[in-house]
């Protein structure tokens, strides 16, 4: 309902908008609406801060999905330190709505004096301390239902890229496109129908990667420990008991878990000794949870034969990472045609960006506005918890 008060006297809208005739939000912003069309200035009701933006705009998403009566502060810190940030700022804010670089730990949480709640514009939060978020009864929540059709297409495009020797091909001809035009310059070529893609962790994206590898013909094992029995059959996909199974049977192995104590280093040199010798790996998922020095020894030695790679446990790396230092050698060295890094980009298209953007500000404004919580990711360490 539209209602216009400009011409209205303050009797009539005090009348206009008491209960039980429209509720506090939509008379709030029915407000603030005719207080725009007059002219007039909205002040501030809440401030948010977002510390580490992965946009280059002047957060048009973000002000039109809040509302007018949202202050941002908008920071595009690149360090995982809020040392650039002002107190002042930090103190005010009302909510924190983080990308992927800044860290949330013990002493940033406890210089947010008015934060209400803290929200994640994307899936992983093991860079948010959750126990000292809940200490001071903040609230952690999520954003996971944006990019798995982005993050599914860049797996396959991965397992494609070593299959049909996309970047081999490319990198070949780039060097010498008259002497270099010959199928011979990729070493990783074969047929994927029929070959075993092994997934781990079988959520939202790694079902939508499922399901593009079986469009190819590929047959799938998948290994979820906390998958509820039956998911399988209804997925037409095969369940393994164990992660050594899923290794030693995939033809190419997929990686699809979050980030925790369980899976920091769950694919080490031991792991990777139980691949096959032309199995490649991929991880979409978390770096942290590859041992990146043993993946890269193993690709040298031939224990498997190559991975392809969106996330590193340092990103960006440094310059004596030790990936740095094999990728920047890698043509003509034993990586070459065997590895392929791109930069964390497995989620970005412009329509996953705006998805993670305004669906990341729905979730604050929900509970600053109403109280209401969706994705909530520390409900244990918050007071009353169980």
């Amino acid at each position: 309902m539209a209602v216009c008060v400009h011409r209205k006297t303050d009797t009539q809208l005090a009348e206009l908008f008491r209960p039980p005739f429209l509720d506090r939000t939509v008379r709030e912003l029915a407000v603030i609406l005719c207080l725009k069309q007059k002219g007039t200035a909205v002040p501030a009701r809440f401030r948010l801060l977002t510390p580490d933006a992965q946009y280059a705009d002047d957060a048009v998403i973000e002000h039109r999905t809040a509302g007018p009566d949202v202050h941002w502060d908008i920071y595009r810190e690149r360090t995982r330190s809020r040392e650039n940030i002002p107190p002042s700022i930090l103190a005010n804010a009302d909510a924190i709505v983080i990308w992927h670089e800044m860290v949330i730990d013990t002493a940033f949480v406890d210089s947010l004096e008015n934060c209400k709640i803290i929200v994640r514009a994307g899936v992983g939060f093991d860079h948010v301390d959750l126990e000292a978020a809940g200490r001071a009864n903040i609230p952690v929540c999520n954003t996971p239902d944006y990019g798995t059709s982005e993050v599914a297409d860049h797996a396959m495009a991965l397992i494609l890229a070593f299959a049909r020797g996309i970047v081999s091909y490319h990198e070949a001809l780039r060097a010498d496109p008259v002497g270099n035009f010959s199928p011979e310059h990729a070493p990783l070529v074969r047929r994927i129908r029929g070959r075993t893609l092994g997934i781990v962790g079988l959520g939202r994206i790694g079902i939508a990667t499922a399901l593009r590898a079986k469009a190819f013909g590929m047959d799938i094992v998948a290994y979820d420990p906390y998958l509820p029995p039956g998911m399988e059959i209804a997925l037409g996909v095969e369940r393994v008991s164990s992660l050594d199974e899923l290794l030693a049977r995939s033809d190419v192995v997929s990686l699809h878990t979050p980030l925790t104590d369980e899976t920091k280093n769950m694919i080490d040199g031991a792991a990777l000794g139980k691949m096959k010798s032309d199995a490649v790996l991929i991880n979409t998922a978390r770096g942290a949870i590859v041992d990146t020095p043993a993946l890269i020894a193993a690709i040298k030695s031939g224990t498997i034969a190559g991975a392809g790679l969106d996330v590193l446990p340092v990103e960006p790396p440094t310059a004596d990472d030790p990936f740095s230092l094999a990728y920047s050698s890698l043509g003509g060295s034993k990586l070459d045609g065997r590895l392929i890094v791109t930069p964390h980009a497995a989620w970005s298209s412009p329509q996953s960006s705006g998805d993670a953007r305004r669906l990341s500000v729905e979730t604050a404004m929900m509970f600053l506005r109403g109280g209401q919580l969706r994705n909530l990711v520390n409900a244990e360490f918050l007071p009353g918890a169980g």
